[in-house]
C-alpha cells in the first residue's frame, strides 16, 4: 500500500478576501488600476500645488509637513466613513482605491519626509530633523485618529 501525498488544507476565503485579489483577470482589475493612478497624479498635482503656494520655515519644510498631517486626517476621515458605509465592494470600493489609495497616496509624502529629515541631519541640524520627523509621524498618527473619530461620529449622526 503506497503513502497518499499529505496535501495541506486549502485556507478558507472569508468574506474579506477582496475580490480584486490575484486571482481575478487583470481585465477585471485594469479599471481600478487605472483609477488609483489617476487619483495618484491629481494627489501629486495638488502637493506641487500646496509646496509651491506655502514657504518653508527657515529649514524646516512647512509645506510638506502640512500636507501629510491632512491628508493622515482625511484618510482616517474617508476610510472610517466607508468602514461603517458597508462592505468594500461598488462606489465604496471605487472612493476608497480612487481618493485614498490614489488622491490621498499622491498627496501625501512620507518619502519626501524621510529625505528632509536624513538632509537636515546630514547638514548638522539634528536637533531640527529630529523634530521634524518625530513630529510629522506623531501627529500624522493622531490626525488619523482624528478623522476616525470625525468619520465615526459623522456616521452615527447620519443613521
Amino acid at each position: 500500500m503506497g503513502r497518499r501525498p499529505v496535501t495541506p488544507p486549502t485556507p478558507p476565503v472569508s468574506a474579506s478576501t477582496p475580490p480584486s485579489a490575484p486571482s481575478t483577470p487583470l481585465r477585471r482589475r485594469l479599471p481600478l488600476v487605472l483609477l488609483v493612478v489617476a487619483g495618484g497624479a491629481v494627489g501629486t498635482a495638488l502637493r506641487v500645488l500646496v509646496t509651491l503656494a506655502v514657504p518653508p520655515a527657515g529649514s524646516f519644510d512647512t509645506a510638506i509637513f502640512v500636507i501629510n498631517v491632512v491628508g493622515a486626517f482625511v484618510l482616517g476621515l474617508l476610510l472610517e466613513r466607508l468602514l461603517r458605509g458597508g462592505p468594500d465592494e461598488g462606489r465604496r470600493r471605487v472612493l476608497r482605491l480612487g481618493l485614498g489609495t490614489g488622491v490621498l497616496g499622491g498627496f501625501t509624502t512620507y518619502s519626501s519626509l524621510a529625505t528632509e529629515t536624513a538632509t537636515l541631519g546630514a547638514a548638522g541640524d539634528v536637533l531640527t530633523a529630529s523634530v521634524y520627523g518625530l513630529a510629522s509621524v506623531l501627529l500624522g498618527v493622531l490626525a488619523a485618529a482624528a478623522g476616525i473619530a470625525v468619520g465615526a461620529r459623522g456616521a452615527r449622526g447620519s443613521r
